[in-house]
């Protein structure tokens, strides 16, 4: 009887078992660099060890182009920037509204709540909630290069062979406004906008002598300018706040036209399986703590109250030494990109990449 009893109890426990596996979820994460360190999932899972998070490292293009050819699956939170909520969504409805009383948006800068109002509803639903943000300009070697203010600083001759650019849609949107346009203003008129791309391209094809290299990650970045190879390129702060640490002289610097500002989301995809573990995934990352490891890793300033306090030191001085009150007061936030400018914008890439100098 009690040999009976004994494997009862056993088959009891590996049924308990094998039920509690089979419980078990993937939190599927389509997100950039720097947004999911090992750390922060180390502590994510210790919290919640009925969640195994899958981390799938991409950017906007590719979190488009990855949601549209599965028609919004494979993946359970995605991170694109609030300019490209709306027209993916529009046009291939690749995403699902955010239920924001499963998250504690009472953390959340107010500014940053009011970016997604206006650039991720649709039809009354909220689509994204904000992650972090940050700017794009350039990032110069002030001891190398200390006349750098704008965008067209990039083709001055004096600067041949020791300039990077990264063939994207910031390049275009910066260099417009230094020439004293406006892209944004144009993006509901696609024949405007046409005729500025029409006006950067060839400025951007005369100055590929200046161009040491096209840089395509931040890590190729950093090393073309610790190395002094690079003086002056564009790039997103975050890597300018990094290096700061490692070379004081290696700067951010605004322009005198405006940082182009961006804010990266949450956003659940269409077809996601695990909403309760992304909400989870998104109110625990959103915590002081692991806001400040985020910023570690990415460099990139969230989206909660106080998050520059948050930052670790380094990168504290390198945002006050980037940053001064008008040059925040002339951040230019980059609007949702209405469908078919970036076909626009791509033809014009690769004409430039293409070009012979």
């Amino acid at each position: 009887m009690m040999d009976y009893l004994i494997k009862g109890l056993l088959a009891g426990a590996a049924l308990l078992c094998c039920a509690t596996i089979s419980q078990a979820e993937t939190l599927r994460l389509l997100t950039w660099g720097g947004y999911a360190p090992d750390a922060v999932i180390a502590r994510f899972e210790e919290k919640y060890p009925d969640i195994k998070v899958e981390v799938t490292l991409s950017n906007n293009e590719e979190i488009v182009a990855k949601l549209r050819a599965t028609g919004g699956s494979g993946f359970d939170l995605a991170q694109p920037s609030v300019s490209r909520v709306i027209a993916a969504q529009t046009e291939y409805g690749i995403y699902k509204p955010i239920d924001l009383s499963k998250i504690d948006v009472s953390v959340l800068q107010p500014n940053m709540m009011s970016a997604m109002e206006e650039n991720a509803r649709i039809d009354g639903e909220i689509y994204s909630v904000p992650h972090v943000w940050g700017t794009q300009g350039l990032i110069v070697d002030i001891s190398k290069a200390p006349d750098v203010k704008g965008w067209s600083d990039l083709c001055d001759p004096q600067y041949k062979g020791r300039v990077s650019m990264r063939l994207k849609r910031a390049l275009l949107l910066g260099m417009a406004f230094d020439m004293g346009l406006d892209p944004f203003a144009a993006y509901s008129d696609p024949v405007a906008y046409q005729a500025i791309l029409d006006k950067i391209e060839p400025k951007l094809i005369a100055c590929k002598g200046n161009v040491k290299t096209y840089w395509t990650g931040g890590d190729d970045l950093s090393n073309l300018l610790l190395s002094g190879e690079v003086v002056v390129s564009d790039a997103w702060d975050s890597t300018a706040f990094k290096l700061y640490n490692q070379n004081p002289d290696i700067r951010f610097v605004p322009t005198r036209t405006g940082a182009l500002a961006w804010i990266d989301t949450f956003t659940l995809p269409a077809k996601g399986e695990a909403d309760d573990a992304a909400y989870k995934w998104i109110n625990f990352v959103l915590q002081p703590e692991i806001v400040t490891l985020i910023s570690e890793s990415s460099g990139s300033i969230a989206a909660v109250k106080g998050a520059v306090a948050l930052m670790p030191e380094g990168s504290r001085a390198a945002v006050s030494a980037a940053f001064d009150d008008a040059a925040m007061a002339n951040l230019k936030f980059m609007p949702s990109v209405p469908a078919g400018l970036e076909d626009m914008e791509g033809k014009v890439l690769e004409r430039i990449k293409a070009a012979s100098e």
